[in-house]
Formats: structure tokens, C-alpha cells, sequence
């Protein structure tokens, strides 16, 4: 579904209104992702120095530049110490291809970790073909606050949905809520700040980092700029500046979910 600047705008003003453990990761791969060093986790509570109830955090990925190279998948396994196996993923990527004769297919070989081979369509049957990046939408309603049954997902004062994987159960309510299938069950205590097997895991726009005044992981990671982080409350910042320049869409709309990442470039079919 696309949104026109107007509604988008209108959207935001209520918004405004109704106000890891990190991996330890060798310097030459954060060079060569252009990732800035780890800083301090931070799982849940927010730190003294950093006033949540002055942000509202936003997402853009622009479809149109995404070249599916998988930097930001590589990039966020690597920063928020999420396993290595495809199924585990904070962030994906996936290729639509929409043929003349109307047909869709979609594919994310290894969730797009490693790239993407050449497409096997003839070209001369190709209409469009595109790279689309997913993650967690950061939901406005978000679905699986409101059927986890201890309170261990919740949403933050500045928009973001994070889990306290601490009280987490596993009972995998959660992920079974999310229309986004942007949730997981994290395979090994190792893998968590409290060292619990079997707890929900998924993107948080790597909070440890946007809380220090950072951008996500995949943000920095992206060569070519498909990603773009700010806040929604200051007209000035990058996120701002796209969406009052474009229109833009979020996924599935029609759940009422109201996402907090939006997709310049959106094409109907793409889910």
C-alpha cells in the first residue's frame, strides 16, 4: 500500500502527539562493513543520558538502490551475535521478480547473507526485478506486545519494540503474532545477554547503538545508502527529509500494525 506525503505527515503529527551482548568482532570486518566499533550493550532500560521520550525512531529502505549484496544481513549477525545459520535472522533480503505476463516469485537464498546469483527468467521476460531488505517494523500496534503473557515484548517511549529476554518464557506466542515473520526463538544460551536458551529474539534497530547517538548496524553497513535511519519528531533528519521528498509504503497496511519502516520503490505484490 502507498502513502502520499500528506497522510504520512498527518500520521506523524499524531505520533508526535500521542507521544547482547555484543559480539566481539575483529576491527578488519568492521572496516571492511564500515561498521562503527561496538558500544555498550544495552538490553532493555534505558540509560540515564539518553531521553526516550523526546524521539520517535523511523526506517526507510529505499528499494530502488538496495543491490542485494547482503552487507547488512552479515552486518547485523555479526553485531548483535545472532547465529549463522539462514532460519536466524534479525534482518533478510529478498528478491521479487515480476515477469510481463504478471507472475511473482520471490526468493532469499541463505536470507540473502551472501548475495544473490544471476536470475534464471529469460530477460526478455522480465518486467522488473528488485531487492527488498526486511526487518522488524517497529509497529505502532505492534501484534506481539499484545499477546506475549508476561510482559517480557514491549514498546519503548520512542517507538521501538525490544524483549526482555530475562523474563521471556519462550512460549513463542510472539512469533506466531508478528505478521512480519520478523521473530525467532534464539537457538543457544550464548547467543543471549542472560545467557537463556530458547528466548525470543529480533531486530531492535540495534537500541544499544541509536541510544549512543549511532546509526543500526546495516545502516553503516549498506554501500549504497538502501537504508536510512532518524527520527520521526525532527523534521531535519535524514528519515524526514526522504519521506517528505517521496511517497512511500509499509508492508501489509491493511493489519492496521502501523510500521515504522517504510519502502520507497514498492510495487504491489511485494509483501
Amino acid at each position: 500500500m502507498r502513502i502520499s506525503r500528506r497522510d504520512f505527515f498527518k500520521t506523524a503529527a499524531r505520533w508526535a502527539l500521542g507521544l547482547a551482548s555484543i559480539t566481539v568482532v575483529p576491527d578488519v570486518l568492521r572496516n571492511l562493513l564500515g561498521i562503527t566499533r561496538p558500544v555498550e550493550a544495552f538490553p532493555g532500560a534505558k540509560p540515564d543520558e539518553y531521553e526516550w521520550d523526546k524521539h520517535l525512531w523511523g526506517f526507510v529502505v529505499n528499494i530502488n538502490k538496495c543491490i542485494g549484496c547482503g552487507r547488512c544481513v552479515v552486518a547485523c549477525k555479526l553485531e548483535n551475535h545472532v547465529a549463522w545459520e539462514p532460519r536466524y535472522n534479525r534482518t533478510w533480503v529478498e528478491r521479487y521478480v515480476f515477469t510481463k505476463s504478471g507472475e511473482i516469485s520471490v526468493d532469499s537464498p541463505n536470507a540473502g547473507r551472501d548475495g544473490f546469483k544471476p536470475l534464471e527468467h529469460p530477460p526478455e521476460d522480465i518486467r522488473k526485478s528488485s531487492f527488498v531488505p526486511k526487518l522488524c517494523n517497529q509497529c505502532e500496534n505492534p501484534p506481539c506486545v499484545q499477546v506475549c503473557p508476561v510482559g517480557a515484548t514491549f514498546k519503548t517511549k520512542d517507538g521501538v519494540v525490544l524483549v526482555d529476554q530475562e523474563r521471556c518464557i519462550g512460549c513463542g506466542y510472539c512469533i506466531q503474532a508478528c505478521p512480519y515473520g520478523a521473530r525467532y526463538l534464539v537457538p543457544d544460551a550464548k547467543d543471549t545477554p542472560s545467557g537463556q536458551i530458547h528466548v525470543a529474539d529480533k531486530c531492535n534497530w540495534c537500541y544499544h547503538r541509536i541510544t549512543k547517538g549511532l546509526n543500526p548496524a546495516c545502516v553503516e553497513a549498506c554501500p549504497v545508502g538502501a537504508r536510512v535511519f532518524g527520527d520521526l519528531l525532527d523534521y531535519e533528519s535524514p528519515v524526514m527529509q526522504l519521506l517528505s521528498r517521496n511517497n512511500v509504503g509499509v508492508l501489509k497496511a491493511d493489519l492496521g500494525t502501523k510500521p515504522k519502516v517504510f519502502y520507497i520503490g514498492m510495487e504491489e505484490g511485494m509483501r
